[in-house]
């Protein structure tokens, strides 16, 4: 399944209506930023790692700029399976040059990131 290119204000929209933002950054710069509320599945990890996806929710994929995104688009679709997948132009430098919420300095993330929750670290 091919995965639409969408901006951030969309990414923020749909977020909003349940999507969910997954970064695709190593731990090191999703503690220095990120999105609230997104789910780090770093590369690093990606064979390891599923995405807490519920029923028919749909997934977005970021990275930085959206050069690690586009590089393993294929990747990324063939972890979304059968959810509609999307990639968000620009990562999360479009998403602050939009203007939208980060987070940054501290934790990795509240609990820790996903993956590390799964591995019970």
């Amino acid at each position: 399944m091919a995965m639409k290119n969408i901006d951030a204000r969309t990414a923020a929209d749909m977020k909003k209506a349940g999507a969910l933002l997954v970064d695709i950054r190593e731990p090191g710069e999703y503690a220095q930023m990120h999105i609230p509320g997104s789910q780090l599945v770093s590369l690093s990890h990606f064979g390891m790692s599923e995405l807490p996806l519920g029923p028919g929710q749909a997934v977005i994929f970021f990275c930085a700029g959206g050069n690690r995104t586009a590089a393993n688009a294929t990747r990324l679709a063939e972890k979304a399976g059968k959810h509609e997948a999307y990639v968000m132009a620009g990562g999360i430098g479009a998403w602050r040059s939009a203007g939208l919420p980060v987070e940054s300095g501290g934790s990795e993330a509240p609990g820790g990131s996903f993956f590390s929750r799964l591995l019970g670290r």
